[in-house]
């Protein structure tokens, strides 16, 4: 089979396309003919670092297909179409999937819908609702409205809870895809001041939750806008990890709960129950056309750099995508 591994860390000249022996299966697992595959800024990491918390030297961590062979145990037909969280590999014709983490694709989506669901779907339910306990009516503050990530938290934060959503985003563009998927408040983080912009919808009590993809760089509004006993998830770190004058006081002070969150190295027990739980709370919201995957674009799997550039551009909104079984034609 045809997969895509790195030469060693680096830019996009390291990733290479190999031929390598499909993978076999253990009794709980699949294997999924892999259609389509999710980019994630993991797999832009474990290029220009190497491999971090997957041993698979195949790139991709989700992917939409159907499946071809099944464990004893696995509990799945095949032929079915599923998507979900696989343990690296997803960047090649074929797959291995635990069966514990196979969502059911339901049958008024595509597979190319499907692959834009797993990673960011899971770890915006697992940010708000299980790290977040965002609750009914609450408010949130999500960062990166534009990202795969935050098209997700709009959605499920509006669909789930009611939640009244604050987002940022960087273009008139971007904002406008934030309303258009439920967002109440809409902040230009390039022009305005959003701890201000906060503080001006909430009657300057601030949000119950933020959702912080980029860390230091944000600190200090992000303090300014949380409120009282205030959840502050950190899920990502573009604006650096330092943070220099940190005065805990005023985390103390407001109570606030700052958690920090990695989904990928989590165990695969986790990933089961948060795959499992998630199903049950969305699929139906899914197949109702009340939560939708938002595609960005779509790269065959020969393009791999192109895809990863689009993402570190930050170019995107919503999902970015490859198409696997354009390598065979099929």
């Amino acid at each position: 089979m045809k997969a895509i591994t790195v030469k060693q860390p680096g830019g996009v000249d390291q990733l290479q396309m190999v031929d390598q022996p499909k993978p076999s299966v253990m009794s709980d697992e699949l294997l999924i003919k892999v259609c389509y595959a999710g980019v994630n800024r993991t797999d832009i990491l474990s290029r220009q670092r190497g491999p971090s918390y997957l041993a698979n030297p195949v790139l991709g961590i989700e992917v939409a297909g159907v499946v071809e062979e099944v464990g004893s145990d696995s509990g799945v037909e095949v032929g079915t179409r599923v998507m979900g969280l696989v343990n690296g590999g997803g960047y090649a014709e074929y797959a291995v999937m635990p069966a514990d983490r196979a969502m059911v694709v339901p049958d008024n989506l595509s597979l190319e819908e499907a692959a834009a669901i797993p990673e960011v779907f899971l770890t915006a339910y697992q940010t708000l609702f299980w790290l977040g306990e965002l609750g009914e009516k609450e408010s949130v503050l999500i960062h990166a409205g534009g990202s795969g990530v935050g098209t997700a938290a709009i959605q499920l934060s509006k669909q789930l809870v009611d939640a009244k959503v604050l987002t940022t985003a960087g273009s008139e563009r971007k904002l406008v895809f934030c309303r258009s998927l439920g967002a109440d408040v809409t902040i230009n983080y390039k022009e305005q001041a959003f701890d201000q912009e906060v503080l001006k919808a909430t009657e300057n009590k601030g949000v119950d939750v933020i959702l912080d993809f980029v860390g230091a760089s944000y600190f200090k509004r992000n303090m300014a806008s949380v409120a009282l006993d205030g959840r502050w998830i950190l899920i990502g770190l573009l604006g650096g990890a330092e943070v220099e004058k940190l005065n805990l006081m005023e985390i103390m002070q407001k109570r606030v709960q700052l958690k920090g969150t990695l989904l990928t190295p989590r165990t695969d027990d986790y990933k089961a129950l948060l795959t499992n739980e998630f199903a049950e709370a969305t699929l139906p919201l899914f197949k109702a056309g009340k939560l939708k995957p938002i595609v960005d674009q779509v790269f065959d799997l020969k393009n791999v750099g192109e895809a990863h550039l689009h993402m570190e551009n930050n170019k995107n909104i919503g999902k970015i995508l490859l198409k696997i079984d354009s390598v065979s034609g099929s």
